[in-house]
């Protein structure tokens, strides 16, 4: 109820700014929160494929991302020679900006659904494999010696000691790494795409339907809330010790 009614004022703080702001600047590209909300009830039919096609490929890209980097990110983080060896890989790639490779993977792999997935997955991969990987770092010594002083195996400790310790980073990170899908899924949608919420938005902007444009990106904004309150009651079940 608490975070109900804090999402209720926090809704009116931004569609109450959001009026001041277009009674200001008095532009047709930033219509009133009333016009922007009557086109999405009236685009509704049309936006929820759209929605659910950009939920779809978030989530893919999320699956993939976390699946391939978590162990690779726990086995780094808990061997210094592993780390040695590929800490300066990560210090090189991750920086890069990974929507740079788009048009590559549109070359590659065609303007389906795969590059896409790709590179969303490759910055999601990213972003857990360097947080795991300092979580599995700052892991205690003392909390791996208890356990292994009592006959626990290899296994045991990264069951039992290493992976809890790193599951609240892994969330924090998945939280963040959502929106930056959502940001590079726009891009991705809106350049190469005849579906989800960026084309959307991108063909409401071509049409100078600003009020549409905005349902869409109104939309995009639930598609985040959504993901972000997943991870957050994920966490709280699986990491209720926080």
């Amino acid at each position: 109820m608490r975070k109900l009614v804090g999402y209720l004022i926090a809704i009116v703080v931004i569609l109450l700014a959001w009026y001041l702001l277009s009674l200001a600047i008095n532009s047709p590209a930033l219509p009133t929160p009333i016009e922007a909300i009557s086109q999405l009830i009236r685009f509704a039919p049309q936006l929820g494929p759209h929605m659910f096609v950009s939920f779809y490929r978030v989530a893919i890209y999320i699956i993939i991302g976390t699946v391939i980097a978590m162990p690779i990110g726990l086995a780094v983080g808990r061997s210094p020679r592993l780390d040695s060896v590929l800490a300066p890989l990560l210090y090189i790639l991750y920086p890069i900006p990974k929507i740079v490779f788009l048009p590559v993977l549109l070359v590659l792999l065609g303007l389906a659904d795969a590059p896409k997935i790709v590179l969303i997955a490759i910055t999601i991969f990213f972003q857990v494999l360097v947080t795991v990987r300092d979580a599995a770092k700052t892991v205690p010594d003392a909390a791996i010696l208890s356990v292994r002083s009592l006959g626990a195996t290899r296994f045991d400790v990264h069951r039992h000691v290493v992976v809890p310790a790193t599951l609240p980073e892994l969330f924090t990170a998945l939280r963040i790494s959502s929106g930056t899908a959502i940001a590079i899924l726009f891009f991705a949608e809106a350049i190469a795409g005849r579906t989800g919420l960026g084309y959307f938005i991108v063909d409401s902007w071509a049409m100078l339907n600003y009020p549409r444009m905005f349902a869409g990106i109104i939309a995009m904004a639930v598609l985040g809330v959504l993901f972000y309150e997943f991870f957050d009651l994920l966490e709280r079940r699986l990491a209720r010790w926080r």
